[in-house]
């Protein structure tokens, strides 16, 4: 039960954090929004290893699973994140979800041609109706060219992003699942923390010696400073508890609960941002095609 409420509970937060992202960055930019929202992850995860008394977990980590948390927390959580947020710059957080659902091809892909696994009827179709979402999406180029707030749209841009997007959350799974030769869920935690620490390091790294001042870095709008706070709790708060829910859940079910997210978007987008965000038969029938198309897949993974 306790798996399957943390798993519930991330999906929910995970599209709250989509939602006041794209709040947050009408006032500030995606570079800024990387700044704020990353290293909130490192004091989430330290309250949650010493509430779970995870401590002797370290001495689970090796070289490799060090290596493997870090990479999988730079490549999702600074690559993949910003690129994610431009996504939602680009077309809002609604239409972007179809588009970042694609990263599950990248776990197929590494299935079938890295394990060797086959291939069957209802792969294919999975993958068209995952291939079917985006394409709803650019339906709306020429006639959703405008937010009701008066917000231009970039498609072409959105799907350029979203692309990125999608191979960074495509591969990160793979290394942490890699790097997690335990199966207690303390050390997924350690593991997710690791991955935080090593996403912060590198981006002190990168402001350090970018040709960005570290003037435009601090210099926030306050509206964008609240904003970006609630998104990075938000989106720690629901990597943590999917961290959890793997401890006590397989990835089977952890996962179709995890990806349901790109429905909550909607509610929350509709709640939140209407007037920033285009809602509309089109764009639900993409996300309803993606979604079909991502449980498909995932039942398959399961039956391999």
């Amino acid at each position: 039960m306790t798996g399957l409420f943390c798993a519930i509970i991330s999906a929910i937060a995970f599209a709250a954090n989509d939602t006041a992202l794209r709040r947050g960055i009408l006032y500030a930019s995606v570079y800024q929004s990387i700044i704020v929202t990353v290293p909130i992850g490192v004091p989430l995860f330290l309250i949650a290893i010493v509430a779970f008394r995870c401590w002797s977990s370290f001495s689970l980590l090796n070289l490799n699973s060090l290596l493997l948390f870090s990479s999988a927390g730079i490549i999702h959580f600074v690559f993949g994140r910003y690129f994610g947020y431009k996504t939602i710059e680009s077309i809002g957080a609604t239409q972007a979800g179809p588009i970042v659902q694609l990263g599950l091809l990248i776990s197929l892909f590494t299935a079938f041609f890295i394990l060797g696994e086959v291939i069957t009827f209802l792969h294919i179709i999975g993958i068209a109706l995952l291939l079917m979402g985006p394409l709803f999406i650019l339906f709306g180029k020429q006639n959703d060219k405008y937010t009701k707030s008066g917000i231009k749209l970039n498609y072409n841009k959105g799907l350029m992003w979203g692309m990125m997007c999608a191979f960074c959350y495509g591969i990160s799974p793979l290394l942490i699942k890699l790097a997690l030769h335990s199966g207690d869920f303390k050390f997924t935690i350690i593991g997710g923390f690791v991955a935080y620490l090593s996403a912060m390091i590198f981006l002190i790294f990168i402001v350090l010696f970018s040709r960005v001042s570290l003037k435009e870095v601090v210099s926030i709008n306050v509206d964008g400073i609240k904003w970006f706070t609630i998104t990075g709790i938000l989106g720690s708060s629901a990597q943590l508890l999917r961290f959890i829910a793997l401890g006590f859940l397989p990835i089977s079910i952890v996962e179709p609960i995890h990806r349901s997210s790109i429905v909550f978007r909607v509610l929350f987008g509709y709640l939140i941002n209407r007037k920033h965000e285009i809602i509309n038969l089109r764009v639900l029938s993409g996300i309803a095609l993606s979604l079909v198309g991502v449980y498909l897949l995932i039942l398959q993974l399961d039956l391999s």
